[in-house]
């Protein structure tokens, strides 16, 4: 039996009605009215957070800040470590048509911890020429870390939560997120990526504090490590993200201008970062010196909370915006990034400032914060190892934190340590779906850095008749 050719559908002219309701030349022209609209308020957003930085940069090009009050330059850094995090949301979300999510975010997060690398590493380097640097080295790092599981993913849980009832009460304007369920934030497959990565830095975490020291060998193994990790993440397929405000207005121009301007933005809100943090984080701890407060708990959560500040508003600006997976997948992977790339440049601008191969060394204290860190690290991947992130889960990971945050003695330490560890342990000995997705992992891995097949032509066909 032979089939005639199909004869080809006469072109639509662009003048007659699509045959969609409403979709009249009149509907039509309100539509393009409308994008132009929405496009003068996406550069306005976009003109207010160039604005908003230029304070602070002039203050700190142009005058001495450090003679300015310790409140003026804390208003001034905030401001335009604020409009740099909206600068990088955007960025990341329209870079997101380029590139996957996994390595745009892996980009952003990277970016947006810039401050807490040059704090550590001016520690780092200093403890060559003055051993009393060194624990202010670790205990920054450490506290950034911890703060960056008690206090960051909690609150993007915690704020997603919030807003799913306020959406479904009718009172915030804003379509449901999807990956918000129950209050849960839902991770997607593709994060075992971060996953995979994060559980084998913590796995060998545990065995620094044993050492006694970050050296050039924890470099060379954390940083193959992260590199394995984003070369895993270039490999992920570009998706669609549906683009919304000033990040659609980039997103509708020409391919070039809006790759250049991307970059531009990614630049742009790297230097304000870079600029912004140290001294943001030092008039705070200059503040709390002046109140009395001891200066190495400063160095321990002040300082890394200012310099976490503008991942934390990234994030969470993800969430308003309804796309709370992104958001708790860019901590996730400045989770991994801190707890590989920041832990091997200590022993590497350590040796690099001492001229020759040596540790950073750890003392009883250090050790102690560098177990209590990776047994929280162990804990929150056991946590998220089913795929999803609950408020209660959000609230024990909080309160585990402020625990240790207000009783900060050794015991208390010691304690909360073995406590994570046996309870992420006992948790995935006795929740067999907890141990059904580790063993997935691998393979939604492969899943996740596969190009999708191919479809042939005729299965094509089939699917359309």
């Amino acid at each position: 039996m032979t089939s005639t050719p199909a004869t080809p559908p006469p072109p639509i002219d662009p003048q007659l009605d699509t045959g969609l309701p409403g979709d009249t030349p009149e509907a039509r022209a309100e539509r393009a009215a409308e994008e132009a609209q929405s496009a003068r308020r996406g550069w306005l957003w976009i003109f207010l957070a160039f604005v908003a930085a230029l304070p602070w940069l002039g203050v700190r090009f142009f005058a001495d800040w450090h003679a300015q009050s310790d409140i003026l330059v804390a208003a001034l850094t905030g401001l335009a470590i604020l409009s740099a995090a909206f600068m990088l949301s955007w960025a990341a979300e329209v870079f997101q048509l380029d590139v996957s999510q996994a390595l745009a975010l892996a980009l952003l997060s990277l970016i947006a911890v810039l401050p807490e690398y040059a704090v550590d590493v001016v520690f780092a380097w200093r403890a060559a020429s003055d051993p009393t640097q060194a624990p202010y080295a670790v205990a920054n790092m450490t506290g950034a870390n911890r703060l960056l599981i008690g206090i960051g993913w909690t609150s993007v849980v915690l704020l997603a939560w919030w807003r799913a009832r306020r959406v479904a009460s009718g009172k915030m304007r804003g379509a449901p997120d999807p990956q918000v369920v129950g209050g849960a934030v839902i991770l997607e497959r593709g994060q075992a990526l971060e996953i995979g990565a994060l559980a084998v830095a913590t796995c060998y975490s545990f065995i620094i504090p044993l050492k006694g020291g970050i050296g050039l060998a924890d470099f060379v193994l954390l940083g193959a490590l992260f590199a394995v990790y984003a070369w895993a993440t270039s490999r992920v397929p570009a998706g669609h993200p549906e683009l919304v405000g000033p990040a659609a207005t980039i997103g509708s121009l020409s391919v070039t201008a809006r790759r250049t301007a991307t970059v531009l933005m990614f630049v742009w809100a790297a230097g304000v970062i870079f600029f912004s943090a140290e001294p943001f984080a030092e008039s705070l701890v200059h503040t709390g010196t002046a109140l009395g407060i001891d200066e190495f708990l400063l160095v321990q959560w002040l300082a890394p909370l200012a310099s976490e500040a503008p991942e934390f508003l990234v994030a969470l600006l993800f969430v308003w915006r309804g796309t709370a997976s992104a958001g708790l997948r860019t901590l996730v992977a400045s989770k991994v990034n801190q707890w590989t790339l920041l832990i091997g440049t200590l022993g590497l601008a350590y040796s690099i400032a001492l001229g020759a191969p040596a540790n950073l060394p750890l003392d009883a204290r250090q050790q102690e914060e560098l177990f209590l860190t990776s047994a929280q690290s162990l804990f929150a991947i056991i946590l998220i190892s089913n795929f999803d992130l609950s408020v209660p889960e959000a609230l024990l990971l909080a309160g585990t934190f402020l625990l240790q945050l207000f009783f900060p003695g050794t015991e208390v330490r010691v304690v909360m340590a073995i406590g994570y560890v046996v309870l992420g342990v006992g948790m995935l000995a006795f929740s067999s779906s907890r141990r059904s997705m580790v063993m997935q992992v691998p393979a939604m891995i492969r899943e996740a850095i596969s190009p999708p097949a191919p479809v042939a032509a005729g299965v094509e066909a089939a699917s359309h008749s």
